[in-house]
């Protein structure tokens, strides 16, 4: 008994298990709040992204939808169980609108950054070209998104060296400068340039304005190397198909 006793004496007091407040855990964590908090826009922000995306295909899906028949339309809606079923859609409709035209075109494929002069199955030039990324551009109150075209589009004008083209104002905000007054520049597209209906533009390395930079290529657009154009030249033209898949 007298043993029991000492050791119920000697036996160490229970530690303090009372949870520590948010604020002492803060002060002792600034770096895990910091990080968690950092974690937690990224994925908003990824999120957002992905909502924009998912806009700018549905437009795309439904343009493309329209010159389906009945058959392909039916085809079609069996096989759309997820919005990537449905981006994959997208892109295979429009290589198969490009594979299917016996006309002189051009086929951009986006997520291997290859272009090529195709006409009926043949190809005649493959371009390597480089690819803007999908963001949000602008001030605070003109914010717009940029999107990579996908589907059709259509030559709308084509641009020499010393042809002038007005550039957006978000495109010297983008890149941390201060919009002119005046942005109608000569030469901004690069040599040679290729302008689209929807506003998407097909350009070469300038010399001059906001886009000189090597390391940079304008959101939304699509960048060629200026010899590869010229090489197409004679062969662009208005109306000239352009298929983005």
């Amino acid at each position: 008994m007298a043993t029991s006793s000492r050791r119920a004496i000697e036996r160490p007091e229970s530690p303090d298990r009372r949870r520590a407040s948010w604020r002492e855990f803060r002060d002792a964590y600034p770096g895990v709040i910091a990080t968690a908090t950092t974690a937690l826009l990224v994925i908003l922000l990824l999120d957002a992204g992905l909502v924009f995306r998912r806009v700018a295909y549905e437009r795309e899906y439904t343009r493309l939808r329209a010159g389906l028949s009945d058959v392909q339309r039916q085809r079609a809606d069996a096989v759309l169980a997820s919005d990537e079923d449905r981006l994959r859609m997208i892109v295979a409709l429009g290589r198969r609108q490009a594979e299917g035209d016996a006309k002189l075109h051009l086929s951009v494929a986006v997520d291997s950054g290859r272009m090529t002069l195709d006409r009926d199955g043949a190809k005649l030039r493959t371009m390597p070209v480089e690819v803007g990324p999908e963001r949000a551009v602008g001030g605070a109150r003109d914010t717009a998104r940029t999107v990579v075209p996908r589907g059709k589009r259509t030559v709308v004008r084509v641009l020499a060296d010393s042809e002038a083209w007005e550039l957006p104002a978000w495109a010297y905000t983008d890149r941390g400068l201060a919009a002119p007054a005046e942005r109608t520049l000569k030469g901004a597209l690069g040599p040679v340039a290729v302008v689209l209906n929807g506003g998407a533009v097909l350009y070469s390395m300038p010399s001059v304005g906001p886009l000189n930079d090597s390391a940079y290529v304008m959101p939304g657009a699509i960048r060629a190397r200026a010899d590869d154009l010229r090489a197409i030249l004679p062969n662009l033209e208005p109306g000239m198909a352009v298929y983005f898949y």
